[in-house]
């Protein structure tokens, strides 16, 4: 069965690498390839052209035709290809999404000081020259 999704993560994250196994086990399709934005191989040509620092601005997910999905619509679908789309159901609720969106990316935007990492500057030195 060709995959159908591909989602970008943050090997470095230890939420990020948590959520990520928990996906990875129920996956018994094999519906979704995982690629850790931290790998060496990691060539953003490959993956839709989303460069380092973009992949680890928020959560990126490419589907089997191309489109490119952020956030919480990633693990939404992510959650649904595993049979437990359920999780996510309170995005489809008009009153609760923005709140839901809201509060991940607020997430995705300190989740590197949350965890106690380094910044993205620091981290692109190393990541960006690759």
């Amino acid at each position: 069965m060709k995959n159908r999704l591909t989602f970008l993560f943050d090997g470095g994250c230890p939420l990020c690498l948590r959520e990520t196994n928990f996906l990875r086990k129920r996956d018994i399709l094999n519906q979704i390839i995982f690629i850790d934005i931290n790998s060496k191989d990691y060539d953003q040509s490959l993956f839709g052209d989303i460069s380092y620092p973009e992949a680890m601005s928020n959560l990126h997910g490419i589907m089997e035709n191309g489109e490119i999905i952020r956030g919480l619509d990633v693990l939404a679908y992510s959650y649904e290809l595993v049979g437990l789309g359920w999780v996510y159901y309170p995005l489809k609720i008009k009153f609760l999404s923005p709140i839901l969106r809201l509060v991940y990316r607020f997430w995705a935007k300190y989740r590197l000081q949350i965890t106690g990492r380094s910044d993205i500057e620091k981290l692109c030195t190393t990541q960006c020259e690759q």
